[in-house]
């Protein structure tokens, strides 16, 4: 399993990370990323990866040091 991580120091706030990852990621009233604190599961794995491609400041990352990865 993998957990999600936001560089704040890149993160801009596009949003483009709760469109692709809604059940994991909301905004905040400012259009910033919360991330709901969760592994990823191996079937969720795909969809994360995506997103983390997709991020236009590079800011989102996948941390695969998670127990059971």
């Amino acid at each position: 399993m993998a957990r999600l991580e936001i560089d704040w120091t890149r993160c801009d706030g596009h949003g483009l990370c709760a469109t692709l990852l809604g059940g994991d990621v909301a905004l905040d009233e400012w259009g910033f990323p919360v991330l709901k604190g969760r592994e990823i599961t191996a079937g969720e794995l795909p969809d994360a990866r995506r997103a983390v491609l997709a991020c236009p400041a590079l800011a989102l990352r996948l941390d695969k040091s998670v127990k059971g990865y």
